[in-house]
């Protein structure tokens, strides 16, 4: 069972990292106020009300305002993943080497305890107790 979480967090860890380095855009298409499309990674379809640019030899003397809006979000993804220990302040260096020094010192084999009577001989049993008493553990 232990083994079983531990694969589910690294694999959620994993996760997090691989989507929190990723950058990524999102390209929305507005008509009006309302959202028609959304779309990650590629160009939004549009609703087809889009006016079409004049060429520039045609001179219009009306210009309508567009309706349409194309929004575009470009988020990025984390660059540095290194933190190096230059750049942490005294109280942050402090806490890495203690937390560094009680995880090392979490597996250091303990020495085995000294017990004074192991070298003893146990007293020769002359008579059976447990027969003399009658009693046997069943």
């Amino acid at each position: 069972m232990k083994q079983v979480i531990k694969k589910i967090g690294a694999t959620f860890l994993a996760i997090v990292v691989l989507f929190s380095t990723m950058s990524f855009t999102i390209n929305q298409h507005y008509c009006g106020e309302v959202l028609v499309d959304s779309s990650i990674f590629s160009k939004a379809d549009s609703c087809g009300m889009e006016m079409e640019k004049p060429s520039p030899s045609e001179d219009c003397e009306v210009k309508k305002k567009n309706c349409c809006t194309e929004v575009l979000k470009i988020i990025e993804g984390q660059q540095d993943l290194k933190t190096q220990i230059s750049k942490l302040d005294f109280g942050q260096q402090v806490y890495v080497a203690a937390f560094l020094y009680s995880y090392v010192t979490l597996f250091e084999e303990h020495s085995i305890e000294f017990t004074p009577f192991n070298t003893y001989v146990p007293p020769l049993i002359i008579k059976d107790i447990q027969v003399l008493d009658e009693v046997f553990i069943i």
